[in-house]
C-alpha cells in the first residue's frame, strides 16, 4: 500500500513525512511550492521539531570542516613503513640479504650499489616536497585571484562602476521567498560580493547588530535585481530566524540593509 504522505506529489500535511520536510529544509523544492508549505510547517509543532533536528545535524556536519585532521593511527603508520621497507628490499636485494654480522667485502673493481635510503629521512624528504608543491599551488592560486581583481569587469554597464552583478537565488525586495533558502544556507559561509568576513562584520556593525553573534548561515542573494548577502540569525525561539540582507556597497556608516525580517514561529 502506498504512503500518500510521502513525496511532494501526494497528500502533504500532518502527519508530515520526513521526506517532505527534508526536501523543504534542503531547499530542493521550487520557490512557489516552498512558499506554500512553510506556513503549514510553521503551524505544526511536530514538524518544527523535525526541522530543528535537521538544523542541528547540518550545523554539526558543517563544524567538521574546521576540525583538525586526526593523526595517522600507529597501526597504519607501521604498515606504511613495512611497505616502504619491502619496496627498498625489492630494489636492493643484495643489501637486504646480507648478514649484518659479516663485514662487507671490498671489491674495488665492482661498481658500488646504491645505499638503502633511511625510511624516516625518505618520509621527511617526501613531506618537504609535498609542502613545496602545495606552496607553489597556493601562490599560483593567489596570483590568479590578484589578476582577476586587477582586470576590470567589462560586463558592468557604463556609468555604474564598482557595482557587483547580482548572484545567488532571487528574492523579493521585502525578502519574500527568502525563507525557502534557510535549509540550504545553514552552515554555509559564502560572502558573495562582500568577499571577506571583515567586510560583512562592518556591515553588521553599521546596522546596529552585534558582530560577535555569528550567523548560522551566510549566502549571496539577488534582491530585486540588486546584489546582496543574506545572513541567518537565531532568535532564541524554536524554528524562528531573523533574515537580514546587506547590499554590496554596505560598510562602516552605511548598513545598506535590503531587507530585515523574522520568519517562523512568532
Amino acid at each position: 500500500m502506498t504512503d500518500e504522505s510521502r513525496g511532494i506529489g501526494g497528500t502533504v500535511g500532518p502527519p508530515w513525512s520526513v521526506d517532505v520536510l527534508a526536501d523543504l529544509h534542503a531547499g530542493v523544492l521550487d520557490e512557489a511550492r516552498a512558499a506554500e508549505l512553510w506556513p503549514l510547517v510553521d503551524a505544526d509543532p511536530e514538524a518544527r521539531e523535525i526541522l530543528a533536528a535537521l538544523d542541528a545535524t547540518q550545523a554539526d556536519l558543517a563544524s567538521l570542516a574546521h576540525a583538525p585532521a586526526p593523526r595517522m593511527p600507529a597501526e597504519f603508520a607501521a604498515r606504511l613503513d613495512a611497505a616502504l621497507a619491502a619496496e627498498a628490499a625489492a630494489h636492493f636485494p643484495e643489501r637486504a640479504q646480507r648478514d649484518p654480522a659479516q663485514p662487507e667485502r671490498t671489491q674495488p673493481s665492482a661498481p658500488q650499489a646504491a645505499p638503502v635510503v633511511d625510511l624516516a629521512a625518505a618520509r621527511r624528504k617526501r613531506n618537504k616536497r609535498l609542502g613545496w608543491a602545495a606552496g607553489v599551488l597556493t601562490a599560483a592560486a593567489a596570483a590568479v585571484v590578484a589578476v582577476t581583481v586587477a582586470i576590470p569587469n567589462t560586463s558592468q554597464q557604463t556609468g555604474t562602476p564598482n557595482v557587483a552583478a547580482p548572484t545567488g537565488p532571487s528574492v523579493g525586495n521585502d525578502g519574500s521567498g527568502a525563507q525557502a533558502l534557510i535549509g540550504k544556507a545553514v552552515g554555509v559561509r559564502d560572502f558573495g560580493p562582500l568577499q571577506t568576513e571583515d567586510r560583512l562584520d562592518a556591515c553588521i556593525a553599521a546596522a546596529g547588530l552585534d558582530p560577535k553573534v555569528r550567523p548560522e548561515g551566510i549566502r549571496p542573494v539577488n534582491v530585486g535585481g540588486k546584489a546582496g548577502v543574506m545572513i541567518i540569525l537565531t532568535t532564541g525561539k524554536l524554528a524562528q530566524f531573523r533574515l537580514v540582507a546587506f547590499g554590496a556597497d554596505c560598510g562602516p556608516g552605511n548598513p545598506a540593509v535590503l531587507f530585515d525580517k523574522v520568519v517562523g514561529e512568532k
